[in-house]
């Protein structure tokens, strides 16, 4: 199938917690409102587009967000409620779609290739809008294109609360005239640098050799310069798809030191949880895993919100622990598993009231990618 043959769909839920802020309090209407941890040094997880017009923006310093506006409603963040509600939309869509990829925690990509023969494409994205929005009260944005990268940047030209169409013949008229950073994986350093080379609006990129990108960007220059020329022939990853990080350990001999147990499922837990934060993913799906002696195995999971930090993920772990082993049996194996994964980094976590918390996982990782993650363990983990 060539690439303007298909139809994917992006969706993306606009300003996703300050809406949902607003569900609960219908008062933050129409106001400056950000979202982030309350002490002078925390950052700003999300604002609404009335703080945006005083040039505040995700990650900013709460400080400079306040200097900049000093009327801005400051709420610290509640994930189980923004998970409550991602899960709303996520079952929505998996009701109705026959292909979807939840990408984070409020965007999704749906493959509707070949519906326009039954519905009309623009007709049942408009009607899965419509429902997302009456049935959970939150408003959403959606871009139809040719690909991911395309429909994506629709979405982010229809938005606030908008949609758009982008037919495979009106792709370059479309993506022409826009910054280069709008580009997506595009950043602020890749934007600088060709700017300084005179490339400011798409088309000035679609005019130069791709080889010339791959000398100064590596392999990202060729990836955006396709991009540029609205070629992605990424597919949309259906959710059962979807990867998880899972580790498990084999016993020599088999054990019931309780003790050894817990150490072991902590130092998993510290492993794969920084394999998350590397990959800036989050989990909403922990699950245990052991077999006994006698090679009977048992799995329990739990739906949790949405995390990538090993305190979270380790009072979880234990307590499926306790809930499964209740045979006191010697055991084989024990495993965990994060499933469920979305894109998402640290600024999920900014609404801790006390930045140190964040700061200390930052630290910590900085050191694990430098020396290795073995040589900065809990102590409780390193029987």
């Amino acid at each position: 199938m060539t690439e303007n043959n298909r139809n994917i769909v992006h969706l993306d839920l606009d300003s996703f917690y300050v809406s949902v802020e607003r569900l609960q309090n219908s008062k933050l209407m129409g106001k400056p409102v950000v979202i982030g941890g309350l002490s002078d040094r925390s950052v700003v997880a999300s604002c609404s587009y009335e703080a945006r017009k005083f040039g505040i923006h995700s990650a900013m310093p709460m400080k400079m967000a306040l200097r900049l506006c000093s009327d801005i409603i400051v709420i610290r963040g509640d994930m189980d409620q923004y998970s409550k509600y991602s899960n709303m939309v996520t079952d929505i869509i998996k009701e109705k779609s026959p292909v979807y990829e939840k990408s984070s925690i409020d965007e999704f990509y749906v493959d509707i290739t070949g519906m326009d023969r039954f519905f009309g494409n623009l007709k049942w994205t408009r009607e899965l809008r419509q429902k997302i929005m009456i049935e959970t009260g939150l408003p959403i944005s959606f871009g139809l294109s040719v690909n991911k990268t395309v429909s994506k940047m629709a979405t982010n030209e229809a938005k606030p609360n908008g949609e758009l169409l982008v037919p495979g013949e009106h792709v370059q008229p479309f993506l022409n005239p826009l910054s280069i950073k709008k580009i997506p994986m595009i950043g602020d350093k890749t934007f600088q640098l060709l700017r300084m080379m005179g490339l400011t609006t798409i088309r000035t990129l679609t005019e130069i050799p791709p080889e010339m990108l791959q000398n100064v960007l590596g392999k990202n220059g060729i990836i955006i310069w396709k991009k540029a020329n609205g070629i992605d022939n990424t597919p949309v990853k259906p959710d059962w798809e979807r990867k998880s990080i899972s580790t498990e350990k084999t016993f020599e001999k088999d054990t019931i030191d309780i003790k050894m147990l817990n150490a072991i499922l902590i130092s998993m837990v510290e492993k794969t949880a920084f394999q998350l934060r590397k990959s800036q993913k989050l989990t909403s799906c922990v699950s245990v895993k052991i077999r006994y002696s006698n090679f009977d195995t048992h799995t329990v999971q739990k739906n949790i919100t949405y995390t990538n930090f090993d305190h979270n993920l380790i009072i979880t772990v234990k307590e499926l622990f306790e809930k499964l082993y209740n045979r006191r049996m010697l055991i084989r194996l024990i495993g965990i598993r994060f499933s469920n994964l979305v894109y998402g980094g640290q600024q999920l976590n900014m609404f801790e009231d006390k930045p140190e918390m964040v700061n200390l996982y930052i630290a910590m990782d900085k050191i694990k990618m430098m020396y290795g993650s073995k040589y900065l363990k809990r102590a409780i983990a390193m029987m």
